[in-house]
């Protein structure tokens, strides 16, 4: 016998709560097409309730008052990426501190007439 532990997938719980929630909700539309009607919307109520609660909550957002020096500021920081759009360009920046963040620096400038 093996004695490694089982793989598991959370794919396969999840494929669990929508059978489970199905038959609820099946049941519900044979007892009254409203009660069906009342816990599909209180379902989703709640499923969207839990996904903006967990918005946000992976890593603070740096502060948007320090706008990020450049790379030729800082040595060794990386190559900064310059796109331009109506009326601004957009400084992008790798942070190596933190691969997940990019430094984004904005500047203003008049539209050519």
């Amino acid at each position: 016998m093996s004695t490694e532990p089982e793989a598991t997938s959370p794919a396969a719980g999840a494929c669990v709560l929508v059978l489970l929630a199905g038959v609820a909700i099946a049941a519900a539309f044979a007892v009254d097409q409203a009660a069906g009607v009342l816990t599909v919307v209180a379902g989703g109520t709640v499923a969207l309730w839990r996904c903006a609660r967990r918005i946000g909550t992976d890593q603070p957002l740096p502060s948007p008052t320090a706008a990020p020096p450049l790379a030729d500021e800082l040595p060794g920081q990386g190559t900064v990426e310059v796109r331009h759009r109506e009326g601004m360009s957009i400084f992008l920046r790798d942070d190596a501190d933190n691969p997940a963040r990019t430094h984004v620096r904005v500047e203003l400038h008049d539209q050519d007439a």
